[in-house]
């Protein structure tokens, strides 16, 4: 089936046709006849799948009829995240161009009085995180009793994040007739309650469940002993042999994300973080830079694990298995996408027995097991010492062949030529020399020992 048989209009089909789509994800095709039809929606599917489009695209042709007013928007939508509002924001502009509908997008991190500007002119779709939707509300910036079309998205992600009084807060404010659209990747009951109490007669379906990952993610376990310094010289030695165009990853601590990246940068390698303590700015750049092929790999934190529309990702490692055994499938979520192969990599030490028990427990069914030679699991420590332990037999060697030639030509008087050529001074290495490297890094003349491995 392809989106011309599923009631939108031509001039959304057109801009949909621009994107270089052609046919409808099983999601888009069971949430937009729904939407259309006016119906409540609760649909649960995991990231991937198209949910985005699944709910833009038909609110994109109920709102082009009709005009917004001043600090009343018509829909609201309500993300987890900063950037996956970005991300919503940024699928109503890429689909709704031929329907001239304005947008704003509260979030925090960024100009506020920007965002106030917005609202006074009036707004079709208003796209926010919950806590600074509030912040707007309580100083009178906005009201909802224009809104026509709620969408709560990530509903289990708000729950992880102690978004749902927000959530319940807002909704008291929303008009009694209104079309409501909560998806989730999960359904525990305490987002069950809150659909219960907000949706009427919806139409509910799933498109599959939060064990199953993509078919066409090729899914490797790399098992190992060792350091931390093991593990990050395990992936860079992965990151080599795989030819790695560009990946994603993911770490279970910020911590972990800023020294990952680091020792990444240190070895060579494009990388650059993501994770919450950056401010929103620096977030978005990071995100930019490594859509647009600036920076070829990105070590995030979880915070990027949900819903993140980013085309395109080759690779996901699994620096440490997630503790959250969902959040495997979050994060191998991100390659695979729309039918096209993806790979992924867990390293596994002997610290990590207990989240991987649970993680192959979950998934009820084995990875496959990846195998890396030997010498990319021995230590760089001692690498440098086998080194140099060749490099002093080799001079040892040298040392003696020059004794011994020298014994046989100690009787032979020099020429000028040879007594010239021993006079010439020899350029002695200076420390100077030796932490050029170093002051290059900017690590002031001396590389932390953790960086190097």
């Amino acid at each position: 089936m392809s989106f011309d048989y599923l009631g939108l209009s031509d001039e959304l089909l057109s801009a949909i046709k621009d994107a270089g789509y052609s046919e409808p994800t099983p999601i888009q095709k069971k949430a937009i006849s729904g939407v259309l039809q006016g119906r409540d929606i609760l649909g649960i599917a995991q990231t991937g799948t198209g949910k985005t489009a699944g709910f833009t695209l038909p609110m994109i042709d109920i709102l082009a009829q009709g005009r917004a007013r001043a600090r009343m928007p018509r829909s609201l939508i309500l993300e987890p995240t900063r950037e996956l509002a970005a991300q919503v924001e940024e699928s109503f502009i890429k689909y709704g161009k031929n329907s001239k509908l304005s947008c704003a997008l509260l979030i925090g991190g960024t100009d506020f009085v920007g965002q106030v500007k917005k609202l006074d002119k009036g707004v079709d779709v208003l796209i926010a995180t919950p806590g600074r939707l509030l912040d707007h509300m309580q100083r009178g910036n906005v009201m909802l009793s224009g809104v026509q079309i709620l969408v709560v998205d990530e509903a289990d992600r708000m729950l992880d994040m102690g978004f749902i009084p927000d959530i319940e807060k807002i909704c008291k404010m929303l008009p009694k007739k209104i079309q409501s659209l909560f998806f989730s990747a999960t359904m525990p009951s305490e987002v069950k309650k809150l659909t219960d109490s907000f949706l009427k007669d919806p139409r509910g379906f799933e498109v599959s469940s939060p064990t199953q990952t993509a078919v066409t993610i090729e899914q490797h376990l790399v098992k190992f002993k060792g350091t931390d310094s093991i593990k990050r010289q395990v992936l860079r030695h992965l990151l080599k042999a795989e030819n790695v165009t560009n990946a994603i990853i993911f770490c279970n601590r910020k911590k972990e994300v800023k020294i990952v990246n680091k020792s990444l940068q240190v070895h060579g390698f494009s990388a650059s973080e993501l994770h919450g303590d950056l401010h929103q700015s620096t977030r978005m750049e990071v995100l930019t830079a490594f859509k647009e092929g600036k920076t070829k790999i990105l070590v995030a934190s979880d915070v990027a694990a949900r819903g993140l529309d980013i085309p395109d990702v080759g690779h996901v490692f699994n620096f440490d298995v997630p503790s959250n055994p969902e959040d495997y499938v979050h994060r191998i979520g991100r390659t695979g996408r729309a039918g096209k192969k993806g790979t992924s990599f867990t390293l596994s030490t002997q610290l990590d027995k207990k989240y991987l028990d649970g993680l192959l427990k979950f998934l009820a069914k084995e990875i496959p097991l990846y195998n890396v030679p030997n010498e990319a699991l021995e230590d760089n420590k001692t690498q440098r010492q086998s080194s140099s332990e060749a490099n002093n037999s080799a001079s040892k060697h040298h040392q003696k062949t020059k004794n011994t030639s020298r014994h046989n030509s100690i009787n032979k008087k020099p020429t000028k030529k040879q007594i010239h050529h021993d006079e010439k001074p020899i350029k002695k290495e200076t420390s100077q020399d030796s932490n050029s490297l170093e002051k290059t890094l900017g690590m002031g003349g001396h590389m932390p020992d953790f960086l190097t491995r």
